[in-house]
């Protein structure tokens, strides 16, 4: 079985499932958006500013180069500003993903973490954990939605699935 596809179409879900979460945000207002409610970050902002965040220091690592640092969560005060750096990483990760065979998949990286920590894995092992990752804080951010009073959409995969990761 060749991987590749697999993995374009968990990145189609990914995004799909993050515009889903996204315009439910739109219209919570600032208040709402950044405010404490508890869990592994204090607001739906910031869990969403550290699934953004992972996905940008996980491309830059595939493409050889090793942050320091995340993004921190303060420089996305509004929806607004989130939904275009994540737009931005987005694109980049397609185009990445876009110029990769089964052949680069298989091949193994070393990476640095932002402790110094060094890694090594196949490609495919470190896309499977990112989305992993992903799916994992987008059942957060459903529990937040819920504990601010607000309906989540539907995310799981097979919905997406079954409108074609149509948004």
């Amino acid at each position: 079985m060749e991987l590749l596809p697999v993995f374009r179409e968990e990145v189609d879900h990914n995004y799909w499932a993050r515009d889903h979460q996204l315009r439910a945000c739109a219209p919570l207002g600032a208040e709402r958006f950044l405010r404490p409610v508890g869990g592994s970050f204090p607001s739906l902002r910031d869990t969403l500013a550290h699934m953004l965040a992972v996905e940008w220091i996980w491309l830059e690592h595939w493409k050889g180069r090793s942050p320091k640092a995340l993004i921190p969560a303060s420089e996305f005060p509004s929806v607004e500003t989130m939904v275009e750096r994540w737009g931005a990483v987005e694109r980049d990760l397609r185009e990445y993903l876009a110029g990769l065979d089964e052949a680069a998949l298989a091949r193994p990286l070393i990476i640095v973490s932002t402790r110094g920590e060094q890694w090594t894995y196949p490609l495919w092992r470190m896309m499977a954990h990112l989305l992993n990752h992903q799916s994992y804080h987008r059942g957060q951010v459903t529990t937040l939605f819920r504990m601010l009073g607000v309906e989540p959409p539907r995310v799981d995969f097979l919905a997406g699935c079954d409108v074609g990761f149509r948004h």
